[in-house]
């Protein structure tokens, strides 16, 4: 199949690289001419430099030299350009070619999941989906076992992203739960923050672990409120994306967090990170949302009240820990 990544950052230049592994056709679009010309000349990636790019996957700034004639097209940029690149893409959109995203946010403005950002960019009757789970790019592009979810509301959609994906080491299973998949790819990214502010204060991992499991809890109240299937939050793009997210060393998020748990201010934190964190934007979205349909949210709303109320990370685990006693499985 041929197939255009639109997104040349870490996670877009390792789907190129697994999707020709897969023996497929792949175009590699990058919005920055500096970054076309680094993967042109070097192939490689200074984001991800573990991954070798063969000579026959075709790197351009051009929007219509990348997508003319594909199958497919996949979504690879931060949510914040997500409809920027959907309308861009929609003047030269390939007949009968389908989209995916593979990022992991809301819309800033909007707070609209990606797959509806894409739905209203994209020419009617478009086939939409989403690729998601606990996936870092660094173990994709060094080929270790991965197990993600394709999701879309058209199951000849899912069957086809799982058939183009999934290779020996790269597993992926179906879901019709569209929303509760990207809910939870958007609201682990807050709770991973404040894994990583747990962090930064030098607590331990009775402490992750609770945060971790209450997270769960408030991921799973707001999505069910919004129409999500309660067990996909205990599946790969909840639990399992959760985990990855709050341990990692590669977790852009949890690092923000940990930046901010040992003192520095969002500025600073923001500063010294290469790559962007959607739980920031997501924390204001999540609330958002959970004011419409009355549920509340106390880790994402302390996580924002430190990110930008000028709360301490202190104040703000004190804040959770002094909350009324109440039963556990009480959503």
């Amino acid at each position: 199949m041929k197939i255009c990544i639109l997104g040349a950052g870490s996670w877009g230049t390792s789907i190129a690289f697994h999707l020709h592994n897969n023996g497929h056709q792949v175009n590699l679009w990058s919005i920055d001419p500096a970054q076309v010309k680094e993967l042109g000349e070097k192939r490689r990636n200074h984001l991800i430099p573990e991954v070798l790019l063969a000579e026959n996957i075709k790197v351009s700034h051009s929007l219509l030299e990348s997508i003319e004639g594909v199958e497919g097209v996949v979504f690879a940029v931060p949510s914040n350009a997500m409809r920027s690149t959907a309308l861009s893409a929609a003047s030269h959109w390939p007949r009968k070619s389908w989209a995916v995203s593979v990022s992991k946010g809301l819309e800033p403005l909007t707070h609209l999941r990606l797959s509806e950002v894409l739905s209203q960019a994209l020419p009617p009757g478009t086939p939409i989906g989403v690729l998601s789970g606990p996936s870092h790019a660094e173990e994709v592009a060094r080929q270790m076992p991965t197990t993600v979810v394709a999701a879309s509301q058209i199951s000849d959609l899912s069957q086809t992203v799982q058939a183009v994906f999934h290779s020996e080491y790269f597993r992926v299973y179906t879901s019709m739960d569209l929303l509760g998949v990207e809910m939870g790819a958007s609201l682990k990214n807050v709770i991973a923050i404040a894994a990583g502010i747990l962090d930064g204060l030098g607590l331990g991992d009775n402490t992750k672990a609770a945060l971790m499991t209450r997270g769960l809890y408030e991921m799973t109240r707001l999505g069910v409120a919004l129409g999500a299937q309660a067990q996909t939050f205990a599946g790969l793009t909840g639990l399992g994306d959760l985990t990855v997210t709050c341990i990692s060393r590669h977790s852009r998020n949890r690092l923000l967090g940990e930046k901010i748990g040992q003192g520095k201010s969002l500025e600073q934190a923001l500063s010294e990170m290469t790559m962007v964190a959607e739980g920031l934007n997501t924390a204001k979205a999540a609330l958002d949302l959970a004011e419409t349909v009355h549920v509340e949210l106390p880790i994402t709303q302390e996580v924002y009240n430190v990110l930008f109320k000028g709360k301490s990370a202190k104040e703000g685990v004190k804040s959770l820990l002094s909350r009324v006693a109440k039963p556990e499985n009480d959503l």
